[in-house]
């Protein structure tokens, strides 16, 4: 079973929202965490311009709502951790890719990145904070690490089978 956890993207200080989600996005992508990039899956995006295709989105979202925020958030982090030799690379990264398609509902673009370098095997999410009509934005309730942790598992249990 795997440990779970959810955190918001925000504007880091001294920095643009693409220079932000970029920044976290480059670093789970990094080839020698996800054997050269085999380890990566995206949804309604592409891994070499997902930060800008993020930022398009956003953009839009604005235009269409007129709406801005101070400490806007601009992207969901998920990690996903495994016991060491619980399970293989591929099937953590199908795992991922199944617990973000069920969280955002196929509604937001996400990256799926299976990180290789550590004795346990763990995956990293990031999705967009807009939805792909660009129309609303993901909404964080109380209670979504605990949803997190119950869809992993119905995940895990679905690919484990």
């Amino acid at each position: 079973m795997a440990a779970t956890c959810i955190m918001s993207i925000h504007i880091n200080k001294g920095k643009t929202a693409r220079q932000s989600i970029a920044a976290r996005l480059d670093y789970i992508m990094n080839p020698k965490k996800t054997d050269g990039g085999i380890l990566v899956l995206t949804y309604a995006c592409s891994p070499e311009t997902a930060a800008d295709e993020f930022m398009l989105f956003r953009q839009e979202y604005q235009t269409n709502t007129g709406r801005t925020q101070e400490n806007e958030v601009i992207g969901y982090h998920v990690r996903q951790a495994f016991k060491p030799e619980e399970i293989t690379p591929d099937v953590a990264n199908e795992i991922g890719n199944e617990l973000a398609s069920r969280m955002t509902d196929d509604q937001f673009a996400y990256v799926v990145a299976t990180h290789i370098d550590k004795h346990h095997i763990h995956n990293h999410i990031i999705w967009n904070s807009t939805t792909l009509d660009c129309k609303h934005k993901f909404r964080d309730f109380l209670g979504s690490g605990r949803a997190v942790a119950r869809l992993s598992a119905v995940s895990y249990t679905h690919l484990r089978a």
